[in-house]
């Protein structure tokens, strides 16, 4: 990795051993990934656009955007991340990216109000350091087109609270400290060996999550639950494989997406913006 990017080892560690190119194809991920395509897909007009993905992993959303006509840049701080995305450019031959490029979020080689559209689906919570999330929004800001949107993901503060407590996962006291830092510092670390307990990151209030957006300059943001309570569900694979227990699943969480008293029960917050 280039020395330029300054990254927490453990977070390199972690997506080498975990495999995020499955995770949105599986369990409550297929939510996540259903649901912030939606929201997206509302504010996307018909024409083609120019779009940067930063931090866009294996490319799951990139590649989505391209094959629907848009031309998409990809950049992502892990090197593992920017191969497997630019193998998943390669399958599909007629609606390639048109990069997938390693980079920092808060450092960019992209010009200026260049992008109609950019996506930070990733950097907001593996960037642990206030200042440093407002590099990577300022960076978001100066790329985007006057008029362009920014569409921001963010982890809830209580995620892991919430995780712990439908899946008895506080049963474990290592676990238990996780829940009591995060909730109390937003600070999430894994001195654990258990990689399903996540890695460093920073869990965001939805206040907060829109405070910071609008301190860089950009105007009418919205913020939406992503998944809703619905992640936390027991028997999520048998409802989302029911045609008719889904539509009535994701009917419940259209109606509350933007319920402020539920959005921070959402694992994934996503915040969507305007550039003036």
């Amino acid at each position: 990795m280039p020395k330029s990017i300054r990254f927490p080892p453990e977070i390199r560690k972690h997506y080498d051993h975990v495999d995020e190119r499955l995770r949105l194809f599986k369990e409550a991920g297929e939510l996540e990934f259903h649901r912030t395509k939606e929201l997206i897909s509302r504010y996307l007009p018909r024409k083609p656009l120019k779009v940067l993905d930063i931090g866009g992993g294996p490319g799951a959303y990139a590649c989505w955007l391209a094959k629907l006509g848009h031309t998409v840049h990809l950049v992502d701080a892990v090197p593992l991340h920017v191969q497997q995305a630019r193998a998943a450019s390669n399958t599909q031959l007629d609606t390639p990216l048109a990069s997938a490029t390693l980079g920092d979020a808060r450092r960019l080689k992209f010009e200026d109000k260049t992008y109609d559209i950019v996506l930070l689906l990733g950097p907001l919570y593996h960037l642990v350091k206030k200042q440093d999330r407002k590099k990577s929004l300022s960076e978001a800001f100066r790329t985007l087109k006057p008029g362009g949107l920014l569409f921001a993901a963010a982890i809830s503060r209580f995620a892991s609270a919430l995780d712990g407590l439908f899946r008895n996962l506080i049963e474990d006291p290592d676990f238990f400290k996780i829940v009591r830092r995060d909730l109390k510092l937003g600070q999430h670390r894994n001195p654990t060996n258990r990689p399903e307990y996540f890695t460093t990151a920073y869990f965001h209030r939805p206040s907060e999550l829109q405070d910071e957006i609008r301190k860089v300059g950009f105007e009418q943001t919205r913020l939406f639950a992503i998944e809703g309570p619905a992640w936390m569900l027991p028997d999520f694979q048998r409802v989302w494989r029911d045609p008719s227990l889904r539509s009535r699943l994701l009917t419940i969480l259209d109606e509350t997406e933007s319920e402020a008293s539920l959005i921070g029960q959402s694992a994934h917050m996503l915040a969507i913006a305007r550039k003036k």
